[in-house]
């Protein structure tokens, strides 16, 4: 499952950088940039060592963990703000599927810098 887990959270991840923008920026320009900023700048930023080469800032597991789950939850719920249902849809099992494969570095994440 690891070698799944990988290319399924950075599938959720594109999804969540594209469809959150398009979901604010109707409602606010400057807003729909943050979240392009927050969603590719606070993982890149905030990493827990052992888990990426590059650390910057080092974080527990459970930070990265929660970073990982605002990606999700952004890909969800900004496709069924702005996506056709299918694509919505396919975004949900996709989300639930990275869920399922994430739980073994989830669990070494939570053991990592409490």
């Amino acid at each position: 499952m690891d070698r799944l887990a990988s290319p399924l959270r950075f599938l959720t991840e594109l999804i969540a950088w594209v469809a959150t923008p398009w979901a604010l920026a109707g409602h606010s320009v400057p807003l729909a940039v943050l979240s392009v900023v927050l969603l590719i700048g606070l993982p890149t930023v905030f990493a827990t060592p052992g888990d990426k080469n590059q650390v910057i800032v080092p974080v527990s597991g459970r930070v990265t963990i929660a970073l990982v789950l605002l990606q999700l939850v952004a890909a969800v719920v900004a496709t069924w703000a702005v996506w056709p249902g299918w694509a919505a849809a396919a975004t949900s099992l996709l989300a639930a599927a990275c869920l399922l494969t994430e739980q073994p570095r989830w669990q070494r994440l939570r053991t990592t810098g409490s």
